[in-house]
């Protein structure tokens, strides 16, 4: 490759990760929020060290961007953008480094076209921030291992201190990293230094906040953490859900990237000794411990889709070397999977282009129940117009609250009503969340209430916590095909609701927001009240 060549794959490279960059940040103020987005915004409505369900560093930074740049879908989704930058740079840096510039610009190519990356770029969630930490981290402990330099160590401690404070399976990274050192007869040495043991010590200070916002609460956190992965129920092995797992990686990678992973992955860890780089091995460490032990919870318990995805990061650049361009020094008899290259790069964009379309303005008549974009975002803007419509109606407005029966909701109608109200997620009868460390009873002793709930029957449910409830007043949701006038859109598919949802009006507020234990031995059952401090 001339010197030229390097520099035009260089350009279209940057070009590529900073274009992209723009595309979401401009994509992103075409569709609602999503309820975990709105769940994330309120938090950042309510600073605090830490937060019962997930880490805090979401929420930080969209209290960073909302402070300066108002409140909207663009700003609340700002760090997301930027973070997913940060990783399609690192994952430039480390291909052009240690394979070369044409591997680079490949990486970026494949990087740029994975929807799981695309949703982790543009949706304002844990995702996206944990990606930069997962890229930054490979990058600086790679060098360290390369050079033994000290900041090299620090950075890549930083990094990871930066991502346990986005999301607890960043914790992973450590192990990833320390086994690469064991089993790397090149770099062993390396763990004889005190630098690698300094480094993780500053990521776990940077951690120190949410472990002591854990102490103050009995570690609910971590009670939720053990909840998710199936700690309350009984002990077995099935592969009831692992199908779904391997099936929800495909669909967010695409199918045929998701071969190609796999396929890296032994290429990776048994490289011939004549042809040995140390950077597949490596690349191998810190990518597929994440998709293993992901799967191997699916063998016990319900595994979402979204959770190795920081894995699949450098998982890309291996897929980038081994299949991208040709390798006749590594595969001695034809490779099939440079073949598979170029489709599984088309059906990567094409999948990543037709679900974003979907999402901002719908074209494909795409039953509901298969559509989660039409269950998820729509109709949220009109929901909330209603409920403020709903609460100036009431008897005194300013002793009236809005609530939800679900934090998805609660969330929601706080970011969509007109003027942002507080809301209140009535959690008695359902689980534990944020809203129990916020609202308390005898702030609300007496107020009457708008409710918003998917559920037509909760007339006596609520009637529990409140003097007298009116029966629901139903809402209509519908979704706005671009197409709908087109010859082949059905349209029954048109006037037909994607959801419903049914408002009450509710007084004399009794008491009764928190969540109740179903049982003394659920593990989310502390010892102390909930929301005792912040």
């Amino acid at each position: 490759m001339t010197i030229n060549d390097r520099h035009y794959y260089i350009k279209i490279a940057w070009l590529l990760i900073f274009g992209s960059a723009l595309f979401r940040l401009l994509f992103a103020g075409l569709f609602p929020l999503s309820p975990d987005e709105t769940n994330y915004w309120q938090w950042s409505r309510h600073p605090a060290w830490s937060y019962h369900d997930q880490a805090p560093m979401i929420a930080w930074l969209i209290r960073l961007s909302t402070q300066f740049l108002n409140h909207s879908e663009i700003t609340v989704r700002l760090p997301s953008v930027i973070a997913m930058t940060v990783a399609s740079v690192y994952l430039f840096l480390i291909a052009r480094r240690w394979l070369g510039v044409l591997i680079g610009f490949k990486t970026v190519l494949l990087s740029q076209s994975i929807l799981l990356f695309y949703l982790g770029g543009l949706l304002a969630t844990p995702d996206g921030l944990q990606a930069a930490a997962w890229a930054g981290a490979c990058y600086h402990i790679a060098r360290a291992y390369d050079s033994g330099k000290s900041y090299q160590w620090l950075m890549g401690g930083i990094w990871f201190g930066f991502g346990l404070l986005s999301k607890y399976t960043m914790v992973v990274f450590l192990p990833c990293a320390f086994c690469y050192g064991l089993y790397s007869q090149v770099h062993r040495k390396r763990l004889l230094s005190i630098w690698p043991y300094i480094g993780v010590i500053f990521g776990l200070l940077m951690f120190w906040p949410v472990i002591r916002w854990n102490l103050n609460n009995d570690l609910n956190s971590f009670r939720h953490i053990a909840f998710i992965g199936g700690a309350n129920e009984r002990f077995a092995l099935h592969f009831k859900y692992f199908a779904e797992y391997l099936g929800a990686q495909a669909a967010l990678l695409s199918p045929l990237v998701f071969v190609l992973v796999i396929v890296a992955w032994p290429l990776a860890l048994f490289q011939p000794r004549s042809n040995y780089k140390w950077i597949y091995s490596y690349l191998f460490f810190t990518s597929f411990p994440m998709f293993l032990g992901f799967a191997l919870l699916s063998i016990h318990t319900r595994v979402y889709g979204n959770w190795p995805g920081a894995g699949y990061l450098t998982a890309s650049v291996l897929v980038a070397a081994f299949f991208s361009v040709r390798k006749k020094q590594i595969f001695k008899r034809k490779n099939w999977g440079n073949k598979l290259w170029p489709y599984a790069l088309i059906t990567s964009f094409v999948i990543s282009a037709v679900v974003l379309l979907q999402t901002a303005a719908p074209f494909l008549p795409v039953p509901v129940k298969l559509d989660r974009t039409a269950t998820e975002i729509t109709g949220w803007p009109e929901l909330g117009k209603k409920a403020r419509v709903f609460m100036d109606a009431m008897p005194d407005p300013q002793r009236t609250f809005l609530f939800g029966l679900r934090y998805q909701i609660a969330s929601e109608l706080a970011f969509y009503t007109p003027g942002q109200p507080e809301t209140v997620s009535i959690n008695r009868w359902n689980r534990p969340n944020v809203y129990d460390y916020w609202c308390k009873d005898e702030e609300l002793l007496g107020f009457d209430a708008v409710g918003v709930s998917g559920n037509a029957n909760l007339q006596q449910l609520l009637e529990q916590v409140f003097e007298r409830v009116e029966p629901p007043q139903e809402m209509k949701i519908y979704r706005h095909y671009i197409t709908r006038n087109w010859s082949y859109f059905p349209n029954d598919l048109v006037e037909k609701p994607v959801k419903f949802y049914y408002l009450y009006r509710a007084y004399g507020f009794k008491g009764g927001l928190r969540w109740t234990p179903p049982s003394k031995w659920d593990v989310r059952n502390s010892a102390g009240a909930l929301g005792n401090s912040q």
